[in-house]
């Protein structure tokens, strides 16, 4: 699908605020309120935009710990992934899992209270996981910047 300059100005203002009225939307992206309303529709149903969501206050919901983990498989056959893939997506607090190329197989982010939160999911579900040989785990010190736009 292509995406023309208004299509982007639209993408642009619902990243910032997915819960904006179509009038203010509109309004901002110098549309009348059905041709805007008409476009949204078109770019969720074309799968573009996919969800709304809530982003939660981390700190709030006492989970400002993000722990970066590498972990290295026993092998790679699709077995292998497949089983760890699965496996992976019920573990609590697991924010991200990420197939790398390069010395990790795989990148999670998880967001835990503190290093006693993540010695229990550790011990309680990562150290289970099927197929793993190695793990290695990095403490974030500090969020320096944080998006979930991405550029259009």
């Amino acid at each position: 699908m292509q995406l023309d300059a208004t299509d982007r100005r639209i993408l642009t203002v619902l990243q910032r605020d997915g819960r904006i009225s179509n009038a203010d939307l509109a309004e901002q992206v110098n549309l009348s309120q059905s041709a805007c309303h008409r476009r949204v529709q078109r770019l969720e149903t074309d799968g573009i935009v996919r969800d709304y969501v809530a982003l939660l206050d981390r700190r709030k919901m006492r989970r400002q710990t993000t722990v970066f983990v590498e972990i290295r498989l026993a092998g790679q056959s699709d077995d292998i992934l497949d089983a760890f893939e699965r496996e992976v997506a019920r573990v609590p607090d697991v924010l991200e899992c990420h197939l790398m190329a390069g010395s990790a197989d795989y990148l999670l982010k998880v967001a835990v209270e503190d290093t006693e939160d993540f010695a229990r999911i550790h011990r309680r579900y990562l150290t289970r996981l099927p197929g793993v040989a190695q793990m290695q785990s990095g403490f974030a010190l500090r969020t320096v910047f944080q998006t979930t736009a991405i550029t259009v």
